[in-house]
C-alpha cells in the first residue's frame, strides 16, 4: 500500500505490480486537488513525476499553488518559450534569448544576436502561437543524467558559452539536462512532465524585449494582466549595465574573475558605483530642500547600513541628518493586531501608532520640540525617557521603517517636505542566461547569516518564518514601491561568493527530518555554483557587513 497525502484529503493506494509511476498516481488523484500536481515528495524527498513509488512509500503532492510548484511551472515555461523561439527563428539563424529579471509576475527577456535586438510584433505573435501549439501537443519534457564533462561538450557544441563557463567550476560528476524535442538546456531545478501542463502564460512586448507573463501561486490557473513597474525596471536595467561594465553578468563570469585574481578591483569598483549612487540621492534631497527622508524596503535589504551611508552623504551636502527608527512607534504589545493564523502581526501598518507618528513628525518639521519615544521590546511597551528633538534650518529627518512608503504613515506631512526611497537587494547576477537568481533567495541567504550571527537564530527557524515575512512584504511594502522618489539596489555582484562561507555550515546543520531540509538542500545546491572568497578585504562600510559583521556602523 502507498500512502497518498493530498492538500484536501489523504488516501491509500494498492499497487498491483508492487510499483507505480508517480505520474500515473497524479493522474488518478488530480481531481482531488484544486490545482495541477507538478511534483511530489516521495518519502520526504522532492521528486519529479517520472519516478516510481513502491509499497509502503509515502507520497505528498506538490501543486502550482505551492512555492516549489510555482517555481517548477515558471522554469518549465521558460523551457517552452526557448524551444518555441528556436522554432520560429530557425529560418533566420540562431537567436539567443536572455531571461533577465522578474517584474510583477513576469520575466523580462531580450533577444541577443550578438547585441540586443528589439523583437517585432510579428515575431512575438509567432512565438505565442508556437508556444500554444506545443502545449496542445503535450510533448514530454525528458531528462537525461549525464557526465559533467559530457554536458560541457554538449554546451560547447551548441554555443551555450555561459553554461560552458558555469560548468567549468562544478565539482559534481553528474548533471541533469532537459530535452524538449530537439531543444536541449540545463535548468536549476525540476520540471513538469510535459508541455500540456503549461497552459497559462502570455507574451507582451516591453521596452527592448518582451515579458513572459506567468501566474502567481495565489491564483495559478489564471494568467494575470501585466502591470508595468517603470521605476523598478529602470533600477534593474541599471544593475544590468553595472554587470556589463564589470563584465560579470553570470556566475560563471564571476568565478572566472575570482580564479584570475580580479576580485579586489571588482569589489572596489562596485562599491564606488554604489557610493556614487548614494551621493546622487543625497544631492537630490539637498537640492530639493527636503526635510523628511523616508526609507522602506523588504527584509534584509540593508536599510540600516544604507541609512548610515546616506546620512554621511547628506552631511557632505551641508545637511544635519537625524536618524529615526519607525519601530519606536509600535503600539503596545497588547494592542498589536493578530494575523490570519492568530499570531501577533508586527508587519501590518496597524501595528504602528500612525496617529502619534504623524503628530510628532509634523511638529518636528514645524520647528517644535518633541519628546521622542523608545520602544522597549522586552516588555512590549513604548517608553519616554526625556529624549527631545528640535530641528534646525539644515536638519533633515532620516526615517527607516517598512511602512515608509505607505501614504497613511506620513499623511500629516506635506509632499513638498518628503523624499521617499525604496531599497531592495535586486539581484544583478544570473546563474546563466536562462536561470535567474530570484531576489528573494538573495535576501533569505542574507537573513540566515545575519540571524545566526547577531540574533543566535538557527537557519531552520529563519527558513520556517520566511513565508510569514514574505507575506508581510507582499501586503505592506511591494504595493507602494512605485511611490518612491528614488530606488536603491543594495545587491552586490560578489556577495554570494562571500556569503557562501557563512551560510553553508548553517544550512548543513539542518537535520534531514526537518521540514526546512528541502529548502536548505536547494540553497546548498545553489552555492555549489560559486567559488568562495574571503571577506577580509571588504570595506567596513559595505552593506554586506550588516550581515556578516565587521561594519563601522552600529547595525
Amino acid at each position: 500500500m502507498i500512502e497518498i497525502q493530498g492538500r484536501l484529503s489523504s488516501d491509500t493506494y494498492e499497487c498491483e505490480n508492487g510499483s507505480v509511476k508517480l505520474l500515473e498516481l497524479a493522474n488518478k488523484y488530480k481531481s482531488q486537488e484544486k490545482h495541477s500536481i507538478v511534483l511530489a515528495y516521495l518519502n520526504g524527498r522532492l521528486s519529479e513525476l517520472n519516478r516510481e513509488a513502491r509499497d509502503n512509500d509515502v507520497v505528498r503532492w506538490v501543486t502550482t499553488a505551492d512555492t516549489i510548484g510555482q517555481q517548477t511551472y515558471r522554469r518549465s515555461a521558460i523551457l517552452l518559450m526557448l524551444k518555441a523561439m528556436q522554432d520560429v527563428t530557425k529560418d533566420i539563424g540562431k537567436v539567443n534569448v536572455s531571461v533577465n529579471y522578474s517584474v510583477n509576475q513576469a520575466l523580462y527577456c531580450e533577444l541577443i544576436e550578438p547585441t540586443v535586438i528589439t523583437p517585432t510584433a510579428e515575431l512575438l505573435d509567432k512565438l505565442k502561437t508556437r508556444m500554444n501549439e506545443l502545449v496542445e501537443q503535450d510533448l514530454p519534457i525528458k531528462k537525461k543524467n549525464m557526465n559533467t564533462y559530457e554536458a560541457l561538450a554538449l554546451f560547447k557544441e551548441r554555443g551555450m558559452k555561459d553554461k560552458e563557463q558555469l560548468f567549468k567550476y562544478r565539482r559534481v560528476s553528474k548533471t541533469n539536462v532537459y530535452y524538449l524535442e530537439d531543444y536541449v538546456d540545463y535548468f536549476y531545478g525540476y520540471m513538469v512532465p510535459s508541455t500540456g501542463y503549461l497552459k497559462y502564460f502570455d507574451i507582451e512586448a516591453y521596452e527592448d524585449g518582451f515579458m513572459l507573463v506567468l501566474p502567481d501561486k495565489s491564483n495559478p490557473s489564471v494568467t494575470p494582466k501585466f502591470r508595468p513597474q517603470h521605476k523598478l525596471f529602470e533600477v534593474l536595467k541599471q544593475a544590468e549595465r553595472w554587470g556589463d561594465m564589470l563584465e560579470v553578468g553570470t556566475v560563471g563570469a564571476l568565478n572566472d574573475l575570482i580564479a584570475k585574481g580580479g576580485m579586489n578591483e571588482m569589489v572596489l569598483v562596485q562599491e564606488a558605483l554604489m557610493e556614487k549612487n548614494i551621493g546622487d540621492i543625497a544631492k537630490q534631497i539637498a537640492e530639493q530642500n527636503k526635510k523628511v527622508v523616508l526609507i522602506a524596503g523588504p527584509s534584509s535589504s540593508g536599510k540600516t547600513t544604507f541609512s548610515h551611508r546616506l546620512s554621511v552623504q547628506l552631511r557632505a551636502n551641508g545637511l544635519h541628518p537625524h536618524p529615526i527608527a519607525m519601530d519606536n512607534y509600535f503600539v503596545n504589545r497588547e494592542d498589536t493586531p493578530l494575523d490570519e493564523d492568530g499570531k501577533l502581526n508586527f508587519e501590518c501598518i496597524d501595528a504602528m501608532d500612525v496617529k502619534q507618528f504623524n503628530e510628532d513628525m509634523s511638529n518636528l518639521v514645524k520647528g517644535r520640540t518633541v519628546e521622542m519615544p523608545s520602544f522597549n521590546f522586552k516588555i512590549g511597551k513604548r517608553e519616554y525617557k526625556g529624549n527631545t528633538k528640535t530641528l534646525g534650518t539644515d536638519d533633515v529627518l532620516v526615517i527607516e521603517g517598512i511602512h515608509g512608503l505607505n501614504p497613511r504613515m506620513s499623511e500629516a506631512l506635506s509632499d513638498n517636505d518628503k523624499f521617499k526611497i525604496y531599497i531592495s537587494a535586486l539581484t544583478q547576477l544570473n546563474i546563466d542566461e536562462h536561470n535567474r537568481i530570484p531576489t528573494t533567495d538573495g535576501r533569505l541567504i542574507r537573513r540566515i547569516v545575519r540571524d545566526a550571527k547577531h540574533r543566535g537564530t538557527l537557519a531552520k527557524d529563519t527558513i520556517a518564518m520566511w513565508h510569514s515575512v514574505r507575506r508581510g512584504e507582499e501586503e505592506n511594502i511591494f504595493p507602494y514601491q512605485e511611490n518612491a522618489d528614488a530606488m536603491f539596489n543594495s545587491a552586490l555582484i560578489y556577495e554570494q561568493a562571500v556569503l557562501k562561507q557563512y551560510a553553508e555550515p548553517l544550512l548543513f546543520a539542518i537535520p534531514k527530518d526537518c521540514p526546512e531540509y528541502q529548502e536548505a538542500k536547494r540553497l546548498l545546491k545553489f552555492f555549489d555554483y560559486f567559488l568562495g572568497v574571503g571577506s577580509d578585504n571588504l570595506p567596513n562600510n559595505s552593506i554586506i557587513r550588516e550581515f556578516i559583521g565587521g561594519s563601522c556602523f552600529d547595525v
